[in-house]
């Protein structure tokens, strides 16, 4: 029976690549440096420690007073600092040669600057896949954190994971500690007292430890945290209980592994912790799942999460076409890259996992994030590509067994999916760095139910001596976004065809309410010519009233220096009385900055002409839509919603417009997308 408790207490700290600097400023005053003035007044307690090499390298250059204060702790023996990919990568989603390279990168950051050579290692998002062994042992590492939920998924008892375990992968072994997840619930928002009672009963289980590695920036910048942390001085009292404590002793983990032997061997599945499993779901199989797990638990007295499970993460390069295509470009480059440092510090921020998923808030919903990752994409192209001539290139780069094309030329890149109905589903301007088509579609998530089905308020059982988490905070108001709810069955890229009778209009385009009659919107074409400057896509497809009316399809590009001349070619096999509509969606830095025909861009407007001008003071660039003919074009704002830490945030991710246009058996749509310098 152990003594005491060992408590070892870890906090995981990060901020996207490149984010805005108040966020990062905020953070850092409000969290990171309060945390460390309140440790550094008690030298005897001790924790472990992880940041993302982008975020310590931030505080090094911009907030010396914190990064000294990381140094005192270090060398004072109060601090134990964890290792992990340097832009903080999802490990097993970047290839092997690129993760051993991101690890030892942060390996020597914290030899250089807290003289500690990492043994441990910080696992993002707690992703979990077996095949990262190997690599972490030639970047000597010897133990990773999980989820104690992984280990419920194997088959263990919860009483069971107050120490590690040994795991191997081709006879390669590496410790793994679990991470206690009432732990995690209860710090920092739960008394202090009844935090001390709760590990102070670890005693007596096997391997005696209290092991909880967590965000740092729950103590600071979540909901209420910083007055109940610091100035409520619940950090204070937390330190000085554990330290006074008969029954519990911090300790860091390197100190816990000389001496306490493993627990046993373990083999975990694929897996992450258990809301990530919720959130890779598609909102409906998520719901499904809630009510399985209430349904289940009516009936049994077990811990259900073990046998009710959601997806794994890399479901969200499924789940959202987005979060796919970045990462299959970040592949794309890794699987071609230069050996020049400035191509790979591009590659490797691509590589952050901050803008591939979503779940309780931000990440894949910030077009700020996005805008940031097709940033060092473009770097890297403008390495790979000259400005002198043009490429064009097909392959299937996104592994989905139909091929891309991409043109390059001195301004612009752009690519083209065949997948995709030979939809243009990137527009990057060189010059830049900035992609016009870094668009979000507007999905149905599974907190939308919150909405339509608003729960009952309940009086809340918070005590006057805790705070809520993210998770149990109540959202007020909630009926002013049920009219933000659209959904979309298509990716909202451009180029996209409709065929629609003539019951539409602006509205029910917006609301994408309005019928769809062909399947030319989000079907393959097949890649009918590839030529130096130009190529052409086609559908043998189909206008579905009563029966099918066989209908062809065929629509070309051809680049120059800043332009894209299209030409869509309709045929109809009977004669009939629709609208076509020709779709683009565009993104924008800043919707504020942005003119339409010298008009500031309103939520929904319809005009008339041959000639479309948009302006973006952002970019200094002008789009211009040159047409055949006089046309009328809707115009409508592309939004999300999506939940935050406050409630629901409604999110600008660019603007949409349909060219309309009626035909019978035949129709032939040309024009010009050009992309020009604008001086303002």
């Amino acid at each position: 029976m152990n003594k005491k408790t060992s408590l070892l207490l870890g906090l995981h700290c990060h901020q996207p690549v490149d984010n805005f600097s108040e966020v990062v400023d905020d953070a850092i005053e409000k969290s990171y440096r309060a945390f460390f003035q309140v440790a550094s007044l008690y030298p005897e307690f001790k924790f472990s420690l992880h940041y993302s090499g982008w975020l310590l390298e931030y505080i090094k250059k911009n907030d010396k007073e914190t990064f000294a204060l990381m140094q005192k702790l270090a060398k004072n023996g109060s601090i134990e600092f964890f290792s992990g990919g340097y832009y903080e990568p999802i490990l097993a989603s970047i290839p092997s040669k690129d993760r051993i390279e991101q690890i030892k990168m942060l390996n020597s950051f914290i030899k250089k600057n807290f003289n500690q050579k990492p043994k441990g290692l910080w696992l993002t998002e707690r992703v979990w896949d077996s095949t990262i062994i190997k690599d972490l042992a030639k970047c000597d590492i010897e133990y990773v954190l999980v989820d104690d939920y992984h280990f419920l998924s194997a088959g263990f008892k919860r009483d069971s994971l107050n120490g590690y375990y040994i795991t191997e992968d081709d006879g390669v072994a590496i410790k793994i500690f679990p991470i206690n997840q009432n732990l995690r619930y209860i710090l920092p928002f739960k008394a202090v007292d009844d935090v001390t009672e709760y590990l102070a009963n670890l005693k007596t289980s096997r391997g005696g430890a209290g092991i909880v590695f967590d965000d740092g920036e729950k103590f600071g910048i979540w909901p209420k945290t910083y007055e109940w942390v610091y100035e409520k001085k619940w950090l204070n009292s937390f330190i000085e209980k554990t330290l006074e404590h008969d029954e519990i002793e911090p300790k860091l983990y390197s100190e816990y592994i000389k001496e306490q032997k493993p627990l046993g061997i373990a083999y975990l599945p694929t897996t992450s912790y258990y809301e990530m499993g919720e959130w890779s779901l598609r909102a409906d199989d998520a719901l499904c799942m809630e009510k399985m797990k209430k349904d289940l638990k009516t009936f049994a007295n077990e811990d259900i999460n073990r046998f009710v499970k959601g997806s794994i993460w890399k479901n969200f390069f499924v789940k959202y076409p987005e979060s796919n295509h970045i990462h299959k470009r970040v592949l794309e480059l890794s699987k071609n890259q230069l050996k020049s440092k400035s191509y790979k510090t591009s590659l490797f921020k691509a590589q952050t996992n901050d803008t591939l998923w979503h779940g309780v808030f931000g990440g894949l919903y910030l077009p700020n994030l996005r805008d940031n990752a097709y940033k060092f994409i473009i770097e890297c192209e403008n390495e790979r590509y000259k400005k002198d001539k043009l490429y064009l290139e097909i392959e299937d780069n996104n592994f989905d067994g139909y091929e891309e094309v991409k043109a390059v030329n001195k301004n612009f890149i752009a690519l083209f999916d065949s997948k995709t109905a030979g939809q243009l589903v990137e527009l990057d301007l060189r010059d830049k760095k900035f992609n016009f088509l870094n668009t979000l579609s507007r999905y149905k998530e599974a907190y939308h139910d919150k909405i339509v089905n608003p729960p009952i308020k309940q009086k809340s059982d918070i005590d006057s001596d805790e705070i809520d988490t993210i998770h149990s905070l109540n959202i007020e108001n909630l009926d002013k976004y049920r009219e933000m709810l659209k959904f979309d069955w298509y990716r909202k890229s451009s180029f996209i065809d409709h065929i629609t009778d003539f019951s539409v209009n602006i509205d029910n385009f917006d609301n994408n309410t309005f019928r769809e009659y062909s399947d030319f919107a989000n079907q393959p074409f097949k890649i009918e010519d590839f030529s130096n400057n130009s190529v052409t896509f086609k559908r043998e497809g189909g206008i579905y009233t009563d029966r099918k009316i066989e209908t062809s399809l065929t629509k070309s590009y051809t680049f120059d220096e800043n332009s894209i001349v299209f030409d869509i070619d309709l045929e109809v096999a009977t004669q009939v009385d629709f609208n076509y509509l020709m779709e683009m969606n565009l993104h924008f830095a800043n919707l504020k900055d942005v003119k339409l025909n010298s008009k500031f861009i309103e939520n929904k407007s319809i005009i008339t002409d041959k000639k479309i001008s948009i302006t973006d003071s952002y970019t200094q660039k002008e789009i211009v839509f040159k047409l055949e003919k006089e046309i009328e074009v809707f115009v409508t704002r592309l939004d999300t919603l999506s939940q935050s830490e406050k409630g629901f945030d409604s999110t600008n991710q660019g603007i949409t417009l349909a060219f309309k246009t009626p035909f019978d058996t035949k129709l032939n749509f040309k024009g010009k997308v050009s992309i020009v310098d604008i001086e303002l």
